[in-house]
């Protein structure tokens, strides 16, 4: 089955931004849930050193026409100059969980 259903995946780096953003998404139906993965360790490189620091994953799931409002809500809430905002298109799953998303997420 494919669907332009989508898992956009976000980091944050606390719990209190994760809580807000995932509510925002989710209250401006951008997004039908968000998943909050606590005590992520991120290893990266960052002007020219590399750093490494505790964040939280949101793994939202969401509809590829609302991608484009969810990057930019996103981009304006968010703390980092560059958040992760990455989209991943999923092609198969559950056809109840998945329509499921697209009727939350449709305006």
């Amino acid at each position: 089955m494919s669907s332009d259903t989508q898992l956009v995946l976000c980091t944050v780096p606390d719990q209190d931004t994760a809580s807000q953003l995932a509510r925002l998404v989710v209250e401006q139906k951008l997004a039908a849930c968000v998943n909050i993965v606590p005590q992520l360790v991120s290893v990266y490189e960052w002007e020219g050193k590399i750093e490494q620091d505790n964040e939280v994953l949101l793994l939202i799931k969401t509809q590829a026409p609302c991608f484009e409002a969810l990057q930019n809500l996103l981009q304006q809430a968010h703390p980092y100059d560059v958040p992760e905002i990455i989209a991943l298109d999923i092609n198969a799953g559950l056809p109840a969980y998945l329509n499921w998303i697209k009727d939350v997420t449709e305006n």
